[in-house]
């Protein structure tokens, strides 16, 4: 595998000279000629290895270690630095950089601080590449935590309900579940429930026997013998009609099937997963869904979380597309620019990682350059402007919601208030005015009560 390593400086000439020599030793280069670009693209680009130079103009390099640090601490950093800035490299490495190298250096010289950062962390990074459990990419914690269900929940034959929005992957995660169980080496069948009309939904799940009904000219075998030893999964189980829930129910109860039109019950060794973005305690309320083929179903329940919860994954999810569908195409490596990706991060996604992945692939192929530029993600998003809070707005909403809180928890005591906000009184005037925020309304329920 060719190993990436990001450059970040903002001399021009230097990252060229770096980088041809780099890509003459054979490694994957990528530069950026600011502090901000180059924290854009640690997501995007998922380098080995990062090369930041210590002094720089909007973000040094510092504050990009301070980032990686607390983000991928497993990331080698190497710092470049001036001789006058070693004490902040040295500072740097005690927090826990890699090495630094003072300015002017020998190429060859970084070249062999790439490779031990490579030879010492390879094996960490190995397992930091976002693949878990059967293809689910994340680094997100409260992803880890389903996953973590997922996988103590594997160990045994108990019956899982995954309840989720659409396109969160629910059945990748319940074929990940039954990767890990003992009934791996046994099919994995999945149905739709949904997508199968109630007249067929029997023959589908039970099969049927020569001459059955019209049509039926053999015999079939239906899903839960297809499934023997292994794992059935109920897609959209929400939406299987009332009528038919009972049968289920009872073939569960039963550990048998009779198909359509025979008079013999044949036994059954299936695990059942079952899946819906429906709430089913709701379903069940309403007389939707039958309370007893429920509790059947949900002896263990798992929430994958929608996209717009797991942010942090996105950057990730987005480059794993990409590299999955440049292979399967046969199309050469792209990835998003710093402004793209902003976009990608900040969308709602309603149709979670699917719509995700609709759209990497559009802008993808859409695209006649290996970045991939913004205007084309705004297009395929079709954002609509006012989707997404500026970051100015954003600002202005919090810095309300806090002087608004201060002013009640001080009962409009503006001394009091700008002293918990550290602020003077003059400046904190001044921002009780730029927000429309009277002080004497706080004081009037004050005396209210």
């Amino acid at each position: 595998m060719t190993q990436r390593i990001l450059l970040i400086d903002d001399d021009p000439d230097l990252l060229k000279l770096i980088s041809m020599r780099l890509r003459s030793d054979g490694f994957d280069v990528a530069c950026a000629d600011s502090g901000r670009k180059g924290l854009a693209m640690v997501d995007s680009y998922q380098p080995h290895v990062v090369v930041t130079d210590l002094r720089m103009d909007d973000i040094d390099g510092m504050a990009v270690f301070a980032h990686i640090k607390k983000t991928r601490s497993s990331l080698p950093v190497i710092m470049l630095t001036a001789h006058g800035s070693i004490p902040h490299a040295l500072e740097a490495t005690r927090r826990g950089a890699f090495a630094y190298l003072t300015k002017p250096f020998d190429s060859a010289e970084l070249v062999r601080e790439i490779n031990s950062a490579l030879l010492v962390h390879g094996e960490e990074d190995s397992d930091d590449d976002g693949d878990l459990n059967g293809g689910i990419v994340t680094r997100s914690t409260v992803m880890q935590e389903v996953l973590s269900q997922a996988k103590m929940v594997a160990k045994s034959d108990t019956s899982v309900l995954i309840q989720s929005e659409s396109g969160t992957g629910k059945e990748l995660l319940a074929r990940s579940i039954h990767d890990a169980s003992k009934r791996s080496s046994h099919p994995f069948v999945a149905i739709n429930c949904s997508a199968v009309p109630e007249s067929l939904l029997e023959s589908e799940l039970f099969g049927h026997s020569k001459g059955a009904f019209t049509g039926a000219t053999k015999s079939h075998d239906g899903l839960f013998q297809s499934a023997f030893g292994g794992t059935l999964f109920l897609d959209e189980v929400g939406d299987m009609p009332l009528g038919f829930q009972a049968k289920l129910l009872r073939v569960l109860q039963e550990r048998e099937v009779r198909p359509v039109g025979s008079t013999t019950s044949i036994p059954i060794d299936v695990r059942i997963i079952a899946a819906t973005h429906f709430n089913l305690e709701e379903e069940v309320e309403a007389q939707r869904f039958r309370k007893d083929l429920y509790y059947r179903l949900n002896v263990v329940q798992l929430s994958l979380p929608p996209l717009r919860d797991r942010r942090d994954d996105i950057p990730l999810l987005a480059n794993h597309f990409l590299e999955t569908l440049a292979a399967a195409k046969g199309l050469g490596k792209k990835h998003f620019s710093a402004e793209a990706l902003e976009y990608l991060v900040s969308a709602s996604w309603p149709g979670n990682v699917r719509q995700l992945q609709n759209i990497v692939e559009q802008t993808m192929v859409l695209s006649s350059t290996h970045v991939i530029p913004a205007k084309l993600v705004q297009n395929a998003l079709k954002m609509d402007a006012g989707e997404i809070q500026s970051f100015a707005e954003a600002r202005d909403n919090f810095e309300r919601e806090y002087l608004a809180e201060l002013l009640n928890i001080t009962q409009g005591n503006v001394s009091k208030a700008s002293h918990l906000a550290k602020r003077n009184r003059t400046e904190f005037y001044r921002l009780l005015h730029r927000h429309h925020l009277d002080p004497g309304q706080y004081r009037s329920r004050r005396q209210a009560n």
